[in-house]
């Protein structure tokens, strides 16, 4: 039993290697992460191979139970018995991939065993019990799965011990040799599969848990960028934000050169390269690839010198990315980012490059708008320009950076918040109504932020019964839900309910927002919205800007109405109902058109 044993596990060893090799293979990865018909039919054809290599490098037993020494198994001598790791590759393919492909694998390496034997009769059971046992172990896979999770290998043991043990079942009814057979050959067989079905499953976890690993310290060191370059475009891109910007990429990333342009010419170059690859490099200059970035708004992949197009022979630069910084369709330049090895140019690396892209377009226009909101004469844009200061990116960043420690997929759900927050500000901002889809959107953002930060301290309730296409002022059920969360609740804890209403009076929208808080002062009441007031819970400047934009676009039509006392406040905007023509997302800019009801 001791030669038996050895035997078996070097099979399983070659099973193990084989599935090392495939894991490595990142198609491969990608079909484990996928669920329709044509990936699990892939999946299907690499565990059936899988199987039929397990049966060709099986152990073949005379009648005495005598061990015959084959490098490859071939086909099986009548009355002769074999001793394989085929159930290894089929419970592992029922665990992976669901039923369909574990059923499917089991009854190719079943009629491939009993094909070995020339389809005696007596061999006919192998088809039934590894098409059972793929079934079986098919049926632990989740078929809700969100993401794909691996099954923890000491339990992929326990199911393995099962399988197997249920083919020793099948064995001994129906093989000719019966309880002498299985006697002989059961303890190694059960027991060293299991291992290695327990080692597959570790590989492909140690994998999984080390891509996720690496795009946790990707999203911490990508947040701890934004967070240093904000500053640097808080004047627009300029040469000299651009150079900032280049070298703190370069020091928080893998990239070997960075280069920043504005579609016209090259602003900065920092890293690898630096030497030819200057600043100031007029367009004709520019890369074709970087051209074709900025005419394509797609980004761009070149993988050696001569697609870089540099002229330099000792140009150190093997591979390299142009991305376009885009936001809202309008094109603010360009971000080229380059390797010295063109292997380190990797899907992490293109969707690495690819997220700073949006960052810097988001922080470019923050800053341009920043630098414009001097030159603004309306009091309420000047406002929402405030809104959108580095105070409250800092705050967000700061959260998501700790969050992503422990939950990458909050993190990642709370980057696309943020991102939907500063889009509806931008957007927002040049506009004078937005349909209610677009402001609910802005709104729910920022309360996924702010709840993030102080979890169980707001309860926020969206009540709706209009359609999202309605036309409301940009920001103001923002302002007031603001104005809410910052002034309602004084030092109160938990317990803090706030309601938004959206309903139609008549000819009118009515947006009401409603807080359980400590009410407002009696002796401000009559001032709060027409002028700045002295309190401890602040100065009513958003409801006074507010109130004044209202007055602008709708005039005497609009109304303000406050009603506040010890158990909370309810405010509540009256303006006129109407519906715009168009559907617009938050991709472009919406419409003003509009029609009244």
């Amino acid at each position: 039993m001791g030669e038996l044993a050895f035997l078996t596990a070097e099979r399983v060893g070659l099973i193990v290697l084989l599935a090392f090799i495939l894991v490595n293979i990142r198609p491969f990865r990608k079909l484990l992460l996928e669920s329709t018909p044509a990936d699990r039919f892939k999946l299907t054809l690499i565990f059936s191979a899988f199987a039929i290599i397990s049966n060709m490098l099986g152990i073949q037993i005379d009648p005495n139970n005598h061990i015959m020494r084959e490098t490859i198994l071939w086909h099986v001598i009548p009355g002769y018995s074999v001793v394989n790791v085929r159930i290894l590759a089929v419970t592992v393919a029922g665990i992976v991939g669901g039923p369909s492909v574990g059923g499917i694998t089991g009854l190719v390496a079943g009629a491939h065993r009993t094909m070995m034997e020339g389809w005696a009769s007596d061999a006919w059971f192998y088809i039934i019990s590894s098409t059972l046992i793929g079934v079986l172990s098919g049926m632990l896979y989740r078929k809700d799965r969100r993401h794909f999770v691996v099954m923890p290998p000491w339990q992929g043991f326990l199911i393995s011990l099962i399988m197997e043990s249920i083919q020793m079942v099948f064995v001994g009814l129906f093989s000719p040799t019966h309880l002498k057979l299985v006697s002989f050959i059961a303890l190694p067989m059960i027991v060293i599969s299991s291992v290695g079905t327990a080692f597959f499953l570790m590989i492909l976890s140690l994998y999984f848990r080390q891509e996720v690993d690496t795009r946790a310290v990707q999203t911490r060191s990508v947040m701890k960028l934004a967070v240093r370059t904000l500053p640097a475009f808080r004047h627009g891109l300029q040469p000299e934000s651009a150079k900032q910007v280049a070298r703190l990429i370069l020091a928080y990333t893998d990239f070997d050169a960075v280069g920043i342009g504005n579609g016209e010419k090259t602003l900065a170059f920092a890293g690898a390269g630096s030497d030819h690859h200057r600043q100031d490099m007029p367009k004709d200059n520019v890369p074709n690839f970087v051209k074709r970035a900025l005419r394509e708004k797609q980004t761009q992949l070149v993988y050696n010198t001569a697609q870089i197009g540099c002229q330099n022979l000792r140009c150190p630069l093997q591979a390299g990315m142009a991305i376009p910084m885009m936001l809202g369709g309008r094109v603010l330049g360009v971000l080229t980012l380059y390797f010295t090895e063109n292997w380190k140019l990797t899907p992490v690396e293109i969707q690495t490059g690819e997220g700073l892209g949006e960052i810097l377009a988001t922080q470019i226009v923050l800053g341009e708008k920043e630098r414009q909101a001097g030159l603004l004469r309306d009091a309420e844009l000047k406002s929402l320009q405030a809104q959108i200061s580095p105070h409250f990116f800092f705050n967000s960043i700061n959260t998501i950076i700790a969050i992503s420690r422990f939950d990458s997929e909050k993190a990642r759900f709370l980057l696309r918040e943020l991102s939907t927050f500063f889009r509806s500000n931008l957007l927002g901002a040049n506009q004078s109504k937005i349909p209610l889809k677009q402001e609910e959107a802005h709104v729910k953002a920022y309360l996924n932020l702010e709840q993030t930060r102080f979890p169980d301290k707001y309860d926020v309730e969206f009540f709706s019964s209009v359609d999202d296409q309605v036309l409301v002022p940009p920001f103001a059920i923002q302002v007031l839900v603001e104005n809410a969360i910052h002034h309602a609740f004084g030092n109160r804890k938990t317990g803090n309910i706030i309601n938004i209403w959206i309903t139609r009076s008549g000819r009118y929208l009515e947006i009401r927002v409603t807080d359980n808080g400590e009410g407002i002062d009696p002796n401000v009441i009559d001032k709060l919205g027409k002028e700045k007031i002295n309190s401890k819970h602040g100065s009513g400047t958003a409801l006074q800007n507010l109130n004044a934009r209202l007055k602008g676009l709708y005039g005497d039509s609009a109304k303000v109405q406050i009603i506040t006392g010890k158990t909370g406040t309810s405010i509540s905007l009256l303006i006129p109902y109407a519906q715009t023509e168009q559907k617009p997302n938050l991709k472009g800019v919406a419409t003003d058109e509009s029609t009244d009801c």
